[in-house]
């Protein structure tokens, strides 16, 4: 997700059906992998000669990883759409546009692993897609918010991959260390754009769901 304040310029020719409509799309009939805007993180890295257990399980980890840029598409682009504030819209707007290069770099390792995304991506974009309208219909403060507590979450558990990867894997790490850094500066920025501390509930109810999204894309 990008700093709240730098995209209007990549976003002026992009309307907000373009950006809900190609990554639903791109989920449903399997488009080429998105491109990123940024150099690969793990392009400096040896390549690895995992052994057959410790590849798939860096693959399942990964495969998680891109599920979760999924629905951070739908997230973002939901919420764009129901946000009150039009600067608060094209903020977001432009998160789901950063949130590519995310999922380009996990599409790419996931390739390296051969391994692929989850099969269930048009349910992670849509579901996240509804939680975004919500958050947007509640209000800009609470729509940030939301932001807020979804980056500090997605942190969190990058930071437990780091410690689930296989050792001898350093080019799925270099991948989860540059989008755990970028995931945390965003959230931060949200809090700082206005975004309101979400009640305990509803931190509490939207770590559930992710961890079912977690448990079902790592073995599909």
């Amino acid at each position: 997700m990008p700093r709240f304040y730098n995209h209007r310029m990549a976003l002026r020719s992009t309307t907000a059906a373009d950006l809900f409509l190609q990554p639903l799309a791109r989920a449903l009939n399997g488009a080429p992998r998105a491109a990123a805007a940024r150099p690969y993180p793990a392009h400096e890295q040896a390549a690895d000669a995992l052994p057959a257990p410790a590849r798939r399980h860096a693959a399942g980890l990964m495969r998680v990883n891109h599920a979760g840029e999924i629905a951070a598409q739908g997230l973002y682009h939901g919420q764009a759409l129901t946000a009150r504030n039009p600067e608060v819209a094209a903020h977001l707007r432009a998160a789901a546009v950063e949130e590519r290069d995310h999922m380009a770099w996990c599409e790419q390792r996931l390739t390296e692993l051969g391994s692929q995304p989850s099969a269930l991506s048009p349910l992670w974009y849509a579901g996240s897609f509804a939680m975004g309208v919500a958050a947007g219909l509640a209000g800009d403060r609470w729509n940030l918010g939301f932001v807020a507590e979804t980056e500090r979450q997605v942190a969190a558990h990058l930071g437990e991959h780091l410690g689930q990867l296989p050792p001898g894997d350093t080019r799925s790490r270099a991948v989860v260390h540059a989008m755990r850094e970028d995931e945390a500066r965003h959230g931060a920025e949200a809090t700082a754009a206005g975004g309101a501390e979400l009640p305990l509930p509803v931190k509490r109810l939207m770590h559930r769901v992710a961890g079912v999204m977690k448990w079902v894309a790592y073995h599909r």
